[in-house]
């Protein structure tokens, strides 16, 4: 017989992390380019994030834009034509990234530049339709940095034939060449939250009002990823 009775009476408890973020560079550059690159953000900003920056899973296959700035290796993500509308590689590319997603899991969202960002915004369409990251969770949110939509009208149909519902923030450079194309992306997005800038083709730093911006959608992105789970008491 037991001497004692241990009664176990289930609770709630909220537990908060932050939410955590697989970060996709630009073209022949590097994970470590993006973080640097990253940088210009403030400590406030950055602490509230938990953030993973892979290689992309080629190596860089001519010159890198970045040359004499940033140091290498370089990596592309994909291979395209002149016209951007033939790739090579994608395939391997969405693989790639989905072993990182299961590398680094759990990830919640994306933050993507230049042909990171590209990428980015085209993966919750391509995943809803079970083409890419079957083998790991929804995505939640998405951070687009000078982003636009794919060219190649096959894997554009697939991506954006819906569109993106998960919470998303977008750059938009004054003096980018994408900002035409990312205005288009825009029209596939619902409710996008957008942070213009006065800059080119680049991360920006974040001006008052960006930043205030920048603050509301880590609030909405926080609630995404806050875990109610059941504690026994004994």
């Amino acid at each position: 017989m037991l001497d004692q009775i241990i009664s176990i009476e289930p609770s709630d408890r909220i537990v908060n992390r932050k939410p955590r973020i697989l970060c996709l560079h630009g073209f022949r550059t590097s994970g470590e380019i993006l973080k640097t690159q990253l940088k210009k953000w403030p400590e406030s900003v950055l602490q509230k994030l938990d953030l993973f920056f892979p290689d992309a899973p080629f190596p860089c296959n001519g010159k890198s834009e970045v040359e004499g700035i940033f140091d290498p290796p370089y990596y592309e993500w994909f291979q395209f034509n002149k016209e951007f509308t033939d790739y090579e590689n994608f395939d391997e590319c969405l693989e790639y990234i989905e072993e990182c997603m299961i590398k680094h899991a759990p990830i919640d969202g994306l933050l993507g530049f230049s042909q990171g960002a590209i990428l980015s915004a085209a993966l919750p369409g391509l995943q809803a339709k079970g083409i890419a990251l079957t083998k790991v969770p929804k995505i939640k949110f998405l951070m687009i940095i000078s982003g636009a939509q794919l060219k190649n009208e096959s894997w554009a149909e697939k991506a954006y034939s819906i569109p993106i519902q998960c919470p998303s923030l977008h750059f938009l450079g004054d003096n980018d060449f994408l900002k035409p194309y990312g205005n288009e992306l825009l029209k596939s997005v619902e409710n996008p939250m957008v942070i213009h800038h006065p800059k080119g083709h680049t991360i920006p730093r974040l001006d008052e009002v960006g930043l205030e911006t920048m603050f509301k959608f880590i609030e909405r992105i926080q609630k995404l990823v806050s875990d109610k789970e059941d504690v026994v008491t004994v």
